[in-house]
């Protein structure tokens, strides 16, 4: 079985194995963290390059994967080199439709399966429980055992822990006690990949912008 991609890999992060729900995510925060998947996936099979002020395309070969092929495409067709920030934006837009396709992608493989359930026959709740859960286990205990050893991991785990550190996912998937254990190794984790920190830097600010904005929303009027 082929690898799987980021986005694949947040959206197991990210599912519960007791409830087999999904984390609470704010979907602006889900749509930044799905755009980040992508691009970075595309730096790792050197596609795409960047730096603090431009992000261009190095190869238009197809990846073969139709959630990365569809961004690639996207950005081979701008006719000026775009900054991270905004790449991040436009790719956003479409980070609901990513997700979808990711779960879409599990469900193909076999990892996962797709429930809807009815409470009191009015709202509609749904379930991802995960058939085989083996790749769910891999995903996060690999990223444990980098964060609680000094394991050295690999590029896409390095990309992973920066997304899902940029987007407070270890905040919701980890215990207060082993974000303890875990924080200072998580720093030294990011600063492993420069390049991938301009765009985890540019997804934490995202991050941040929008909780500022819902902070500020849900404050009484008077």
């Amino acid at each position: 079985m082929a690898k799987l991609n980021l986005a694949e890999d947040v959206v197991l992060l990210l599912l519960d194995d007791e409830t087999g729900k999904m984390e609470d995510v704010h979907a602006n925060v889900m749509e930044m963290l799905m755009a980040g998947a992508v691009l970075m996936d595309l730096g790792l099979k050197e596609r795409i390059d960047w730096d603090l002020e431009r992000l261009f395309v190095i190869d238009k070969t197809p990846t073969g994967d139709a959630m990365l092929d569809a961004a690639l495409q996207k950005i081979s067709q701008e006719p000026l080199p775009l900054a991270p920030k905004a790449w991040i934006q436009r790719i956003a837009e479409h980070g609901m439709d990513i997700r979808a396709a990711a779960i879409d992608s599990l469900v193909d493989r076999g990892i996962i399966r797709v429930e809807d359930t009815k409470f009191l026959w009015v709202f509609g709740t749904r379930r991802y429980p995960v058939i085989d859960n083996r790749e769910e286990r891999e995903a996060k205990l690999r990223l444990m055992d980098v964060l609680l050893s000094d394991t050295i991991p690999d590029p896409h785990d390095v990309a992973l822990i920066c997304l899902a550190d940029a987007a407070s996912v270890f905040e919701i998937i980890l215990s207060e006690r082993e974000l303890r254990q875990a924080g200072k190794r998580i720093e030294q984790v990011r600063k492993l990949d420069l390049v991938g920190q301009v765009m985890s830097n540019q997804i934490r600010k995202f991050v941040y912008d929008i909780t500022m904005a819902i902070a500020h929303a849900q404050q009484p009027l008077y």
